[in-house]
């Protein structure tokens, strides 16, 4: 694949997961991380590092514009999001000591409880 498809194909991707992101509130990582490992070859780790990053500015963005239209708390996201900085690099010290495959499988198990429970959910709904 030339870098011009690839930059392209990225680039689709990204406004993709932001649209996804900001419509259904999902971090981008439930999509990010497939992504990254399955259509680019990238490590389950290199994958996470990678999400992360990018989530950062996607996650800013679209929260401002639905605080923007008078929806979410910042001060609240703000706390909860200095706790989960501290929990963030607990996680990732953490995800450094599993190895790839091991971190690989509680994330698909992770995603497959998730959407379970999902689905449960709205049936009863």
């Amino acid at each position: 694949m030339n870098a011009l498809a690839l930059f392209v194909g990225l680039a689709a991707f990204g406004v993709c997961a932001g649209v996804t992101a900001g419509l259904l509130g999902v971090g981008g990582g439930i999509l990010m991380v497939p992504f990254l490992t399955l259509a680019l070859g990238l490590s389950q780790h290199e994958a996470q590092a990678t999400s992360l990053v990018v989530v950062l500015p996607t996650a800013v963005v679209a929260s401002l514009e639905l605080r923007r239209r008078g929806i979410g708390d910042l001060g609240v996201a703000l706390r909860f999001g200095v706790v989960g900085a501290v929990g963030g690099v607990a996680g990732a010290l953490l995800a450094l000591a599993l190895p790839g495959s091991t971190l690989r499988l509680i994330f698909a198990a992770f995603l497959g409880l998730i959407g379970v429970r999902l689905v449960r959910d709205g049936v009863r709904s």
